[in-house]
């Protein structure tokens, strides 16, 4: 490693941006390249650094929501991305909007007034050897550098869509009405089964196959395998392709009943916990609303909360827990730090969270310090856990929710739930906070 060399941030969006701004306001020399305006992705419009694609708005901003309190700590982390948004922000009720001209335009200015760093407007196609990086290069990374991040990781360890599945805090269902079990296990299985007779499911089944579905964009032209079809497009083919499908009821037996259910819907254990639990074969292109409408009429999910939705689009990340360090590092190459989207997370707000951990750890790395990760009470925290905890196999980009976090100690009603989790989380970045000055 040559420590005289600039460290290098490829991407421009927010997260090289947060991360160019963190490390060159603790005086390391460093070089932002983006591609643009030389070269523009199929979603990309302005030349502008940190440009929002698809909306103005970073979401909630109330503390007791997680995503409003994961910006709160990165406010409090003196970040670029937040400060902007702040500064440029637009009425939105509970939310946080901007105007986005604006926002990449204080963001530029901010980030020309550093005079450790110099952003360069040119695509590059292979990863810098010999110096520290960041590679944060977003979900629709160049095809040049696609290649060049697949023979760096290994191109089983990076994918180009998501086919997932909507995940349910496990708070939120009725465990009256769900019974857990394996396919042909006498003992207590791994599974949340739904069990469904025949008329509910010939109701769920109306509704599925008439459900709103999101437009895919012209640059998302995805084919996808026939195992991980959208549920409503299997359900389309047939009034029973689901039961004999996704929702087949082969070799369980609801203790209730003591008969096999017409077709159930299983739930997957998400973590370790066991706090979020994914809706299994239920990769989905209905829109948000129509998810909650639909997916509602569940058995046991009636009130059923969505830490996340389930989505197919196209985005390029890694399979982080596999391939990352908890200092965000690759395992093969510790010169080299991945940040935002690419990472394994999903939305503006938690990719701008990870060039911020990831510059952090940079200017560590560079100046020879220790590097500790935040507590995982906290949003970045229970963000980062999430990324490098996964399973492997079936790994999935995610938001952050309070169901990746550390369970309270107390018991907490569900109103003060999100307030309790905000003020321990608030109490234990402030300390994590006081470590990083050492």
């Amino acid at each position: 490693m040559t420590s005289a060399s600039p460290i290098v941030i490829i991407g421009g969006g927010l997260a090289g941006c947060e991360a160019a701004w963190q490390l060159s306001k603790r005086g390391h020399d460093t070089v932002l390249y983006d591609m643009k305006p030389g070269s523009f992705s199929p979603a990309h419009k302005s030349p502008m650094l940190a440009e929002l694609v698809c909306s103005n708005s970073l979401r909630a901003d109330t503390l007791d929501n997680a995503v409003g309190l994961l910006k709160e700590e990165m406010r409090r982390l003196d970040s670029l991305i937040m400060e902007a948004a702040d500064a440029t922000a637009v009425p939105a009720g509970r939310a946080l909007a901007v105007n986005r001209t604006d926002f990449s335009r204080y963001i530029e200015d901010r980030l020309a007034s550093r005079k450790e760093l110099q952003i360069i407007r040119r695509e590059l196609t292979e990863i810098p050897g010999n110096r520290w990086v960041i590679v944060a290069t977003g979900p629709l990374t160049s095809d040049s550098l696609t290649g060049a991040i697949a023979r760096l990781t290994g191109a089983q360890h990076l994918y180009f869509y998501d086919a997932i599945s909507p995940i349910i805090d496990a708070d939120s269902i009725d465990f009256e009405k769900v019974f857990r079990a394996s396919r042909y296990d006498s003992g207590e299985g791994d599974y949340l089964n739904c069990p469904f007779e025949k008329g509910a499911y010939e109701r769920f089944w109306k509704a599925l196959t008439e459900g709103t579905d999101v437009p895919l964009r012209s640059f998302e032209a995805i084919k996808c395998f026939e195992g991980c079809l959208p549920v409503e497009v299997i359900a389309r083919r047939g009034i029973q392709t689901l039961a004999f499908g996704p929702m087949k009821p082969v070799g369980l037996i609801d203790p209730k009943t003591g008969r096999q259910p017409y077709a159930v819907v299983q739930l997957r254990p998400e973590n370790r916990a066991m706090t979020l639990f994914n809706m299994v074969g239920f990769q989905t292109k209905l829109t948000w609303p129509e998810q909650r409408r639909i997916f509602r009429m569940i058995p046991g999910l009636e009130q059923a909360e969505f830490a996340r939705y389930g989505s197919i689009h196209r985005n390029t990340f890694i399979n982080s827990p596999t391939l990352l360090k908890n200092t965000l590092q690759l395992r093969t190459d510790e010169s080299i730090l991945f940040a935002g989207q690419i990472t394994g997370v999903e939305g503006y707000v938690e990719s701008t969270a990870m060039g911020l951990l990831a510059g952090l750890n940079a200017a560590a790395l560079a100046a020879g310090k220790e590097i500790l990760p935040p507590p995982e009470t906290t949003a970045i925290g229970s963000l980062l856990q999430h990324i490098m905890n996964a399973k492997s196999k079936t790994f999935q980009p995610m938001n952050v929710n309070f169901g990746l976090f550390l369970r309270l100690p107390q018991k907490t009603t569900k109103k003060d739930r999100g307030k309790a989790y905000a003020e321990r989380a608030l109490t234990d970045l402030k300390d994590w906070e006081a470590t990083l000055h050492r």
